[in-house]
């Protein structure tokens, strides 16, 4: 379970679709970006104990101030749908956002208490002035054990956006995409509404299975 801690810092950067512009953090480098807003969030969770309880209020907050502003969760959920976006309506995608960044926000907040003194060490970054799809790596070390931690960012007129990341060689987008196939596939877009609200409905209960 090593790479627990690491999802709800960093899964955490698509919890909320970004509709505001970002402050106090340079956006126009994208591995500066990256350093800049993860350590603010570690900073933010060190210091508070209700984020470190699992406070779901505590971690919206957390998400809301510190990394709204560096995602775009409507591009991650719009790639983790594929071909299947285009068949749903303007409402049906709202909802799949909206209640796909609920299930993130509740899936891991509770792991967030595990948060303490991990070292996170980047890899050189190298892009040239065109690029506009980049990635920038990292390694964290849990307790001496190094944890592979990419970030996958793209360039808008307002700057660098994290919109996709890979925890131990899975890429969160990916991870997503089969099952959000298989059950758009059976059950349609409302099914995948449906699956998504009920397992919200689990977490919020506190059951885990």
């Amino acid at each position: 379970m090593k790479k627990l801690f690491l999802i709800p810092l960093f899964a955490a950067f698509f919890s909320f679709t970004s509709a505001a512009f970002a402050q106090g953090v340079d956006t126009s480098a994208p591995d500066t970006l990256v350093k800049t807003a993860t350590q603010q969030v570690i900073d933010a969770v060190r210091a508070d104990k209700s984020i470190q309880q699992g406070d779901i209020s505590a971690v919206t907050k957390l998400v809301n101030e510190k990394i709204l502003p560096y995602t775009d969760f409507h591009r991650t959920t719009q790639l983790a749908m594929g071909r299947n976006w285009r068949t749903a309506t303007p409402e049906q995608q709202a909802q799949i956002v909206e209640q796909f960044k609920m299930l993130l926000i509740r899936t891991y907040s509770g792991a967030l208490a595990q948060v303490r003194n991990q070292e996170i060490q980047y890899r050189p970054f190298r892009s040239s002035p065109d690029d506009t799809d980049v990635v920038v790596r990292s390694v964290v070390m849990n307790n001496g054990s190094p944890v592979e931690l990419d970030y996958r960012l793209y360039k808008t007129p307002q700057g660098w956006r994290v919109y996709d990341i890979n925890v131990l060689g899975a890429w969160l987008i990916q991870a997503y995409q089969q099952q959000f196939n298989e059950q758009i596939q059976q059950h349609g877009v409302d099914g995948l509404i449906q699956f998504l609200t009920q397992r919200n409905q689990q977490l919020a209960a506190g059951k885990q299975s």
